[in-house]
């Protein structure tokens, strides 16, 4: 079993290859937004505890992303892998992520990093908020605080994977297809 973490700022493209390489491998996605955004719409305790954090452009509480992850990680064991994508967005998250991965006799295997210029992570955004309707995808402040706020608390955890030799950046800029043939090459690395 393969545990990727799918890595890189807000608007990097995550979700988007997350899909395609769930198609071409069998893995399981696990979008901690996705699951955040599903919590809000569902008006659980959970959504309502983030909504607020959300709407600002801040990241939902460590803690409870731990909990929705290791959830997710109990349900899902017989896979051929899981992709983690947004997730862990801190050096916390990431210490706690081994931990679970231990607790199931695994471990991450790479972190693959999409690195895109910040100019086109805004564009790339902006479009999205329109085509889309995300609130937190509408205004340019919105999304520069996200852009911010990863860059001062969440790309440390790319350093955190490096120390363990575990980090591949990959050139997020290109077509989908270019990117996706570009994360395709280094998973097929890993044997």
């Amino acid at each position: 079993m393969k545990n990727i973490v799918l890595f890189g700022p807000p608007g990097a493209g995550k979700g988007t290859q997350a899909a395609k390489l769930v198609e071409k491998y069998g893995f399981n996605h696990i979008s901690t937004g996705q699951v955040i955004r599903n919590e809000i719409e569902a008006k659980t305790a959970a959504g309502k505890q983030v909504e607020d954090c959300i709407a600002r452009g801040e990241f939902a509480p460590d803690d409870l992303v731990i909990e929705i992850v290791k959830h997710f990680m109990a349900t899902h064991q017989d896979v051929e892998g899981s992709i983690f994508d947004g997730f862990p967005r801190n050096t916390y998250q990431a210490e706690k992520f081994d931990e679970l991965m231990e607790e199931w006799k695994s471990e991450v295997d790479v972190m693959l990093s999409l690195e895109v210029p910040e100019e086109e992570l805004v564009e790339r955004l902006l479009l999205r908020g329109k085509q889309s309707g995300r609130a937190d995808d509408a205004s340019e402040d919105v999304i520069r605080n996200r852009i911010r706020i990863y860059n001062e608390q969440t790309s440390v955890v790319a350093d955190y994977y490096a120390a363990q030799g575990k980090h591949v950046a990959i050139d997020g800029v290109g077509t989908v297809e270019e990117i996706f043939e570009r994360l395709s090459k280094a998973i097929d690395q890993l044997g």
